[in-house]
């Protein structure tokens, strides 16, 4: 009697056995691993492989990872989408791969090591990256290592171009399995072989299709497969996928699924309204078509636009609900987080406008990845200076690099393929910086007045400019760099909690009215300027007049209206009203005079305060008589301002009919009692004060 087979020791084997009993054909490509790659007397480091979406790059990289194991490979695979596409997003990846501490070498850990075989997936989204992969990264590897690429386009010409790496790489284009490929896949998934033909003359072999009508036929031995004439043959077999799906929630987690960027299990809690959601996840990560990567789950691009699209049209009131869930999951992260956790936060809301028409025009969706941003250098100054000289001209050129020698930790610098900046966005802190600098500049000058004179910055209040922002190709056009820069600028409305202007100069105002307009960073032609002949559109916004947390819930209003234009938008019923501090303090003296008569209080302008508008949307007197209350309460909770406390109380909060009579009711000399009022309106005052300021409450 034979003995048992061992079972695999480990989940991560068995997944691997699993993948692998249903993985077929590619024998071509398996052959050339064996004996270039992974054989020590191979001729090739490299191998590139290439073609559509879902013709199987990502199935063969996992076959090409258990073929490394069987030759004493360690694989070490890495999805281009899941990681910043710069060196040091590319270095932290694998770091985090590797397990390695935060300033451990994964170089130094590599050469330590048994061979590795690196698995670069979807390496297209990694272009910005395709010199430095080429000449820094690459070569530094042991000579131990190989590597294999797989994305969606051939290599670019300098791979082809460069004497050392022609001979060591082979690059191989993937096409649908041939059909006896198909016929074999088919009966692994238990399609009965009189379906087979019906089947191959539907999807031609593409992998993805197949998969989808395995997943609607496996099992069903009774159900014929009738291919119709529609010629999307991804969408028609997910239809029939989505019928058959096992309950409401299921199809609600396959439909999040396609809305969002990636889904995580608290992210589709929340989607679902469920506290545990474990268990529709999980069966997201078992269909075929959905993937798996660091930042979570995905469908295939084909799968997802034919989901997305699917449920828009069939349903429009249940594609606005899930978006309602997804963001509020987002505003709560946005507000909550920071740092690298806030950034992706912030492109994963984004996301969500990707389909509405005052949006979509405006940013290069698919090309995201081509670039990226770092902190400029000194090096890179060279380089910036050159293209504001040759946009805008010399006089531009001249203020660029005296805000480069004064500010230059705000120089953001974006790269693509090479090492020379590709653009450049330049942040001024208007607040930090001296007034004959500012007076110096036409455009700092023209918007400090503007603001002086709409709402002037409070003490501790922030205001920024984005006085420079460019592509050096494209200037300010549409293009990836844009992109970016408009992603980078929205974060920066985050990163100060004190900021009350935000300025967005263009030099071609008409043109992004309407995508900033959507934004609510609204055209303030008052602050526009001149320079070197060119005049300049201002765009501005006030953040105490409509706070982060308001802001991210219009654009969510927004988001899902394809009719909105700026034009169309009413006035704010009750707008945000930004008082100076004497003009904040004397409010108070009356909303304390008034704290009887909600008649008189309904008038004050603290009931149109951030201070009000922040703690409920439409305050009514009641909610300042509250604020009041609290304020005054802190007061009798410390002791040595409980005389003040019984003053404030017996003069405006349960008042005697005169103040002559309050201060005989406290025992006090009319004097004494006049001193501890006073201190008493000043200390609720400065309490409210600051909360209007820092927003504590």
């Amino acid at each position: 009697m034979a003995e048992p087979a061992e079972r695999p020791s480990t989940l991560r084997e068995r997944l691997l056995s699993a993948r692998r009993r249903r993985f077929v054909g590619r024998e071509s490509e398996k052959t050339l691993l064996r004996s270039e790659l992974l054989d020590p007397r191979g001729s090739l480091i490299l191998l590139h492989l290439y073609g559509p979406g879902g013709v199987g790059k990502t199935a063969l990289l996992g076959e090409f990872a258990a073929l490394a194991l069987e030759h004493g490979f360690s694989p070490l695979p890495l999805d281009a989408r899941n990681l910043d596409p710069s060196p040091e997003g590319f270095l932290l990846a694998l770091r985090m791969h590797l397990g390695l501490g935060a300033n451990a070498s994964p170089l130094e850990h590599l050469a330590r090591e048994r061979p590795t075989l690196l698995l670069l997936d979807t390496y297209e989204a990694l272009t910005p990256l395709d010199g430095w992969l080429r000449e820094v990264f690459l070569p530094q590897l042991p000579e131990t290592a190989r590597v294999v690429l797989a994305g969606r386009n051939p290599l670019a010409a300098p791979w082809h171009a460069d004497p050392g790496w022609r001979s060591l790489f082979r690059s191989l284009s993937l096409r649908n399995l041939r059909p006896e490929e198909s016929r074999d896949f088919l009966a692994r998934r238990g399609i009965p072989e009189a379906q087979h033909g019906a089947v191959l003359e539907f999807t031609h072999g593409h992998p993805l299709a197949l998969s989808l009508v395995a997943d609607v036929l496996e099992g069903k031995q009774g159900l014929g497969f009738r291919p119709d004439s529609n010629p999307d043959v991804v969408r028609s077999l997910l239809e029939r996928f989505v019928q058959q799906v096992p309950s409401p929630l299921h199809r609600a987690a396959l439909e999040t699924s396609a809305l969002v960027r990636v889904t995580t299990e608290p992210l589709l809690g929340a989607a679902l309204e469920l506290d545990d959601a474990h268990e529709y996840f999980e069966w997201l990560r078992g269909l075929s078509f959905v993937e798996s990567g660091p930042q979570g789950l995905f469908p295939h691009d084909l799968a997802r636009e034919a989901l997305d699209a699917d449920l828009r049209w069939r349903n429009p009131d249940r594609y606005a609900e899930l978006h309602r869930r997804v963001r509020g999951y987002y505003t709560k992260k946005l507000l909550e987080s920071r740092g690298l956790e806030q950034q992706r936060a912030l492109i994963d809301d984004v996301y969500l406008h990707r389909h509405n028409p005052m949006v979509k025009p405006f940013l290069e969706w698919g090309e995201f990845g081509s670039v990226y941003g770092e902190g400029g250098r000194p090096q890179d100054h060279a380089a910036v200076l050159e293209m504001v000289e040759r946009h805008e001209g010399p006089q531009s050129a001249q203020v660029a690099r005296r805000w480069l020698e004064l500010q230059p930790q705000g120089l953001t610098v974006y790269r693509g393929q090479g090492h020379e900046p590709a653009g450049f966005m330049l942040r001024l802190e208007l607040h930090a910086a001296a007034e004959a600098d500012l007076e110096a500049d036409p455009a700092t000058r023209a918007a400090l007045a503007y603001a002086r004179r709409q709402a002037p910055p409070r003490p501790g209040e922030a205001m920024i400019l984005f006085r420079f922002w460019m592509s050096r190709e494209h200037y300010q056009q549409v293009s990836p760099v844009q992109s970016l820069i408009f992603i980078h600028a929205v974060q920066q409305y985050f990163a100060h909690p004190k900021l009350s202007w935000s300025f967005f100069p263009c030099a071609s105002p008409e043109f992004w009215s309407p995508a900033l307009g959507y934004m609510d960073i609204r055209r303030a032609p008052e602050a526009d300027w001149e320079l070197d002949g060119k005049r300049y559109g201002q765009f501005a916004h006030d953040w105490r007049a409509l706070p982060v947390g308001a802001w991210l819930e219009l654009l969510g209003q927004r988001e899902l209206d394809p009719q909105f234009g700026p034009e169309q938008e009413p006035e704010r019923a009750v707008p945000v009203v930004v008082l100076s501090e004497p003009e904040f303090r004397e409010a108070v003296k009356h909303a304390l005079r008034d704290f009887t008569r909600p008649a008189a209080l309904a008038h004050n302008p603290l009931l149109r305060s951030r201070l009000l508008r922040e703690r409920t949307p439409e305050p009514v007197p009641a909610d300042l008589q509250a604020l009041l209350r609290e304020a005054a309460h802190g007061l009798e909770a410390n002791p040595k301002d409980h005389k003040l406390y019984r003053a404030l109380q017996r003069t405006y909060l349960e008042p005697a009919a005169t103040q002559e009579l309050a201060a005989e009711l406290l025992d006090l000399p009319f004097s004494t009692y006049r001193r501890h009022l006073t201190q008493g309106i000043e200390r609720v005052a400065e309490w409210l004060w600051q909360r209007e300021l820092y927003g504590v409450v």
